[in-house]
């Protein structure tokens, strides 16, 4: 008998911009920390090392200032296409720990980002899936998944609105 496929997260955009403008926003820190946040949250600092093995980091404050990491560490590099990095939350120093929000949250997330382009314009597609999750991290994860929409919807306009100012 076969066990049903593990639970995914997936989200896709296009964007207005060419899909190499949309990859330096993905992998310049200086791009990043422009617009790598949900929406009403600040990004407060962003540090790349674009390679397989390499560290984003990043620091990001809520609307009440509360203030969190992230880190990806990125399996998969293929310009302008495909980024495959495992995303965690993490502290200052970039080591893993538990999602501030929610304890059962799993600790690391596979996330592949594809770029695709569209008549001049970028398609975005994102799929995420738990890395050796227990269970109630699992089903953590799929209870997440509407607040997981949120926050990369207003990502995505974040992003937006950071493409339309490289154009200007």
């Amino acid at each position: 008998m076969n066990s049903p496929p593990p639970f995914h997260f997936a989200i896709a955009r296009v964007v207005d911009a060419p899909r190499d403008v949309v990859w330096k926003a993905w992998t310049d820190a200086n791009a990043l920390v422009q617009w790598w946040s949900p929406k009403g949250f600040k990004t407060r600092f962003a540090k790349v090392d674009l390679r397989p093995g390499g560290l984003f980091h990043y620091g990001l404050e809520s609307p009440q200032g509360q203030r969190f990491c992230g880190r990806f560490i990125y399996r998969e590099i293929v310009p302008p296409e495909k980024l495959v990095f495992v995303l965690s939350f993490a502290d200052e120093n970039a080591d893993v720990i538990r999602n501030i929000y929610n304890e059962a949250w799993p600790l690391e997330i596979l996330h592949t980002l594809i770029l695709t382009e569209e008549g001049g314009k970028t398609r975005i597609s994102v799929q995420s899936v738990p890395i050796d999750a227990r269970p109630e991290e699992v089903a953590a994860f799929e209870a997440g998944a509407p607040s997981m929409q949120a926050g990369y919807s207003g990502t995505f306009e974040n992003l937006e609105t950071y493409l339309a100012k490289q154009k200007a």
